[in-house]
């Protein structure tokens, strides 16, 4: 082995074969890759950014109740936070329905009280439960049981997300057409129509931000969601490829996160955000709708 091969084997692959926590952190920041940068293009399509924001911050107090109920069980603490975003979605919808408020002005409201009393919570709860761990995660402390509940999350969600495509599909695009088609089809089906595949949809986007609060935290878990699938907006017009190129980035921002995080004693989370903003940052530049191909097309036209 010459000296640069083994300098890029430290540096690339040594971190992930030497140590398991590694390989734990890197198997659950690619499972969370493929499974919440797809739902973030989803959600930059139907110009629902800021919601994945608004829920992150929502499942605080869902967290923190299920650890004072269960203790330090990842499993109840997870549960609480689904549990704690679906109350505050439905909350907000509920409030925009009997108001004149829009869903997004009653769920600013609604997810500033979720945190605030979140952090209450965390407070009353003792020392234990530590908040900063909470709001941006360890990714390179996540054990067997929050391995396996973020594989578990991933795996159920891409499979809800193949069968939920085509509806989600209409639902985004052209919801009349979707409830028309309901209403010609199934009668009184069509009061369902976009309602369901919203919840359905606002469900999968709960329940991945509650299976990133371990290893990304309840704040920086978004950020994977979000970040790549902005980003892949930029390099691709078909919706098939920007859920490819979300996930992609994702994980390779993921993977150049854990191994800085490694070598540079830096937090795990926010350096894994880090590096998927440096690529958003990248694509500003370089992608067929970024600056540097725009300036370029546009200076050759003029000549």
């Amino acid at each position: 082995m010459t000296a640069s091969t083994a300098l890029l084997w430290d540096l690339l692959i040594g971190p992930f074969a030497e140590f398991a926590f590694m390989r734990r952190a890197l198997v659950a920041t690619l499972a969370l890759a493929l499974s919440a940068a797809p739902l973030g293009v989803f959600l930059t399509l139907r110009r629902m950014s800021l919601l994945g924001d608004a829920l992150s911050h929502a499942v605080l107090p869902g967290v923190a109740v299920g650890y004072m109920v269960a203790g330090v069980s990842v499993t109840a603490m997870a549960l609480g936070g689904v549990l704690a975003g679906m109350l505050v979605a439905g909350l907000a919808g509920w409030v925009s329905r009997l108001t004149p408020l829009k869903e997004d002005a009653s769920l600013a409201a609604l997810y500033l009280m979720a945190l605030a009393l979140g952090v209450t919570l965390i407070s009353w709860a003792g020392t234990q439960l530590d908040l900063l761990h909470l709001l941006f995660g360890s990714a390179l402390g996540v054990d067997q049981s929050g391995l396996l509940l973020v594989a578990g999350v991933a795996t159920a969600s891409l499979l809800a997300l193949a069968l939920m495509y085509r509806g989600l599909v209409l639902e985004t695009f052209d919801p009349v057409f979707l409830n028309a088609s309901r209403s010609a089809n199934r009668g009184a089906g069509r009061r369902l129509g976009s309602w369901f595949w919203h919840q359905a949809f606002l469900m999968l986007v709960v329940v991945n931000l509650v299976a990133g609060f371990q290893t990304l935290g309840t704040l920086m878990a978004v950020g994977l969601m979000m970040i790549p699938a902005v980003s892949s907006r930029l390099w691709h017009d078909t919706l098939p490829a920007q859920l490819l190129n979300a996930s992609a980035q994702a994980a390779l921002a993921g993977m150049a996160g854990l191994l800085l995080s490694y070598h540079l004693d830096t937090p795990s989370g926010p350096t894994i955000i880090g590096c998927a903003g440096a690529l958003y940052v990248g694509s500003l530049l370089l992608a067929p709708g970024g600056w540097l191909p725009r300036w370029w097309t546009t200076s050759h036209r003029v000549a």
